[in-house]
């Protein structure tokens, strides 16, 4: 059990049969009338975002969130296929659990799988990926001082804004969490 008082972001708890991770807090002490927490909490299962205040002496059971590192196989229509790099123990999510999370992911590269009691959730990819980049428009010599853009495909078939300067058959390394290009390798 964990107090309203001691919310901090990334924190999962256990609500109203729910389990809700802990986007923002804020300790607000009134003028008149007593201390309150006001949260904003992500479902973390159904992605929702809700605004909740506590009073600080409120306990909230906390979830525990197992992560495993898995191996991404491969995908069969809308089937993703994952194995347990320990035991080679292998599982398959859905399309609907999995969302557009592995639009920056290769075949064979290492994935965060996370589940509560048992029942996965979600995927989390890599922070950082380097792909090569497999169609994009040629870019003009001096056309840079505007910091233009333009779109190129990944060899996982994903489009990402990238420098004029940068050509087909580069290696470019990837933000997984924003999409953004970073720079060239």
């Amino acid at each position: 059990m964990i107090s309203a008082g001691d919310f901090r972001n990334g924190i999962t708890i256990e609500l109203e049969g729910n389990i809700f991770q802990i986007i923002e807090f804020q300790h607000v002490k009134p003028g008149k009338g007593a201390a309150f927490v006001r949260t904003k909490l992500k479902n973390i299962k159904s992605g929702g975002v809700v605004e909740k205040t506590f009073r600080p002496t409120e306990k909230c059971p906390q979830a525990r969130i197992d992560r495993k590192d898995m191996q991404y196989l491969y995908s069969d229509s809308d089937l993703f296929y994952f194995m347990d790099v320990e035991n080679y123990e292998q599982i398959a999510l859905d399309k609907a659990t999995i969302g557009d999370t592995l639009k920056f992911v290769k075949e064979n590269e290492m994935c965060k799988v996370c589940s509560h009691n048992g029942n996965v959730f979600a995927v989390e990819a890599p922070l950082f990926v380097e792909l090569q980049i497999t169609e994009t428009e040629p870019g003009f010599k001096g056309d840079t001082a505007t910091g233009a853009t333009k779109p190129a495909t990944v060899e996982t078939g994903a489009t990402v804004m990238v420098p004029l300067f940068v050509e087909q058959d580069d290696v470019i390394k990837i933000d997984t969490r924003t999409g953004e290009y970073l720079s060239r390798v």
